[in-house]
């Protein structure tokens, strides 16, 4: 199932970024970083691989990527901050105890995000899976907007030049990269799990 759905993805980008070139790599890189998990693990090496035919260039391919990034994370980041700090707190004093969430713990993450949040976002955007939705949490702890985007756009640009460069390389066989950023994938994801079960298990224990 989960196969099937990604080769149909994979058709749609490809046939996007084919009919509207590096306006198609905005396009998509945007909706990615809008917290809508679009791989950009195809949309760039795909874009990679017409580096390498000569009908695309590797820097403006990692810009449009970029960019794209940068508007879809506005975007996001614009959602975060109309929803607003008042209305989380709120959720959080009615429905937090099921989510295992105290008010405290959001103090500690604005906290935390006004002294480490640039790198916080800088790195975030060098990883699978949180790099899709980070913006939004950042703009709920109303994160400095001009330092957000900055962070955002060097950060993404490096991932989508780093992509591009492999598709380049790769050339017709840039789709066999996949296979292994799934795997990364698988590895995120299992370290959210971990950090979940200790989540847990602190407030329980803070709880008494």
């Amino acid at each position: 199932m989960i196969e099937s759905l990604l080769t149909i993805l994979s058709h749609w980008i490809i046939s996007v970024i084919s009919t509207l070139g590096y306006g198609g790599v905005v396009l998509l890189m945007a909706i990615e970083s809008m917290c809508i998990p679009l791989p950009s693990e195809v949309i760039m090496p795909f874009s990679g691989y017409l580096v390498s035919t000569g009908q695309f260039n590797i820097w403006l391919t990692a810009l449009a990527g970029a960019v794209g990034c940068l508007v879809g994370s506005l975007i996001a980041y614009g959602i975060g901050a109309w929803l607003g700090r008042p209305l989380l707190e709120s959720w959080i004093t009615k429905y937090g105890k099921y989510a295992f969430i105290h008010l405290k713990d959001l103090e500690k993450a604005h906290t935390w995000m006004a002294k480490y949040g640039e790198w916080g976002i800088f790195t975030a955007r060098l990883l699978p899976v949180i790099r899709t939705f980070i913006s939004l949490p950042a703009g709920i702890v109303g994160m400095n907007l001009w330092k957000f985007s900055v962070y955002t756009l060097v950060g993404s640009y490096i991932w989508s030049w780093a992509l591009a460069w492999i598709g380049w390389k790769l050339g017709e066989h840039w789709d066999t990269l996949g296979k292994y950023f799934h795997g990364l994938d698988f590895i995120v994801v299992g370290a959210i799990i971990v950090f979940a079960i200790w989540w847990i298990g602190r407030y329980r224990k803070q709880r008494g």
